[in-house]
C-alpha cells in the first residue's frame, strides 16, 4: 500500500502523471547537465522559456528537444520574461507554432525585474485570452486565494502560486495562504517559486499541494544532478507524509510508552 501511495500520481488536462515534481531547464552548465539533472529528478513535465531557449525558432543553435524528446517527457512552454498580457499570449502561440498546435502552457507575467512578482491584473487578462484561444493554461500567481480562484474559475486547468520571489531559494513563507488556496480548490495546486532545497519542496507536498514546480534549487546548487535526485526524493517523501496524516500538535510532552498498567 505505501509504495502504491507514494507513487499515485496525479491528473492534469486528463493525462495521468506519476511524478509530482516539475522541472525547469535554464541556468544549468550545458545541454548535457541538463539531461542529467532531469533524468535524475524523475520529472515528467519539463518547462521551458520560450524567450531564452531554443525549441526550433534558431535552427542554426543548439535545439533543447535534442536532449529532452517529446517523446519522453511533455513539454510544458512557459513565458518567462513578458511582462503584459500581450506578450505573453503572443510567446505562447509561438510556442504552439513550434510544438505542432501543443496547447499546454505555463503562463506567468511579471510585474518587474526586481522582484520578478506576478502582475496579478495582466496574468488575469492573459488567462482569459488563452482559455479563449484554446490553450490549456497552468499560471503562476501570487498566493492571493482570492486571485487564484478567479484563475480557476476562468478555465486555468492549475493553478501555481509562489512560495516565495522567483529565485529566492527563501522556501515557503506563507503556508497559510497555500492552505486556504487548496481548501477553495478543484484543479491541481502546485507551488512554483522559492523552494531552495529538498525540505521546502517537502513542507510544499505536506501542506497538501498536488505538486511542485522548480529550476533554480536545483540548476545553482553546487551538485544539481545530486539536488535533482534529493528533490525527487522530497517530492515523494512529503505526498507520503500527507496521505499518512501528522500527529497533533501538543504543548507538553506525551510518552510513546503509556504510563497506565507498569509492572509495580
Amino acid at each position: 500500500m505505501m509504495n502504491e501511495n507514494m507513487t499515485d500520481g496525479f491528473q492534469l488536462d486528463g493525462k495521468h502523471y506519476r511524478s509530482r515534481l516539475l522541472v525547469g531547464t535554464g541556468k544549468y552548465r550545458d545541454l548535457e547537465q541538463t539531461e542529467q539533472a532531469i533524468a535524475m529528478s524523475g520529472a515528467e513535465i519539463v518547462t521551458v522559456a520560450v524567450r531564452r531557449t531554443n525549441i526550433g525558432q534558431n535552427p542554426d543553435e543548439p535545439n533543447l528537444l535534442d536532449v529532452l524528446s517529446p517523446d519522453k517527457y511533455t513539454i510544458l512552454p512557459n513565458t518567462a520574461g513578458c511582462y503584459t498580457a500581450e506578450d505573453a499570449v503572443r510567446t505562447c502561440r509561438l510556442a504552439r507554432e513550434l510544438l505542432d498546435g501543443h496547447d499546454l502552457v505555463k503562463l506567468e507575467v511579471l510585474g518587474d525585474q526586481k522582484t520578478l512578482y506576478p502582475d496579478v491584473v495582466q496574468t488575469l487578462e492573459a488567462a482569459k485570452q488563452l482559455v479563449a484561444d484554446g490553450f490549456k493554461v497552468m499560471v503562476y500567481t501570487s498566493d492571493d486565494p482570492i486571485v487564484a480562484k478567479q484563475l480557476e474559475d476562468m478555465g486555468c486547468v492549475a493553478v501555481m502560486p509562489l512560495g516565495a520571489p522567483i529565485g529566492s531559494g527563501l522556501g515557503i513563507r506563507n503556508p497559510y495562504n497555500i492552505k486556504m488556496i487548496l481548501e477553495n480548490a478543484k484543479v491541481p495546486i502546485l507551488v512554483d517559486a522559492g523552494v531552495g532545497t529538498a525540505s521546502d519542496a517537502s513542507i510544499a507536498m505536506e501542506l497538501g499541494c498536488d505538486g511542485v514546480l522548480m529550476n533554480t534549487a536545483i540548476a545553482a546548487a553546487q551538485d544539481p544532478v545530486k539536488m535533482a535526485y534529493a528533490m525527487k526524493l522530497a517530492v515523494e517523501s512529503g505526498r507520503a507524509a500527507w496521505l499518512a496524516g501528522r500527529m497533533p500538535r501538543k504543548l507538553y510532552a506525551s510518552a510513546s510508552s503509556p504510563v497506565d498498567g507498569l509492572i509495580s
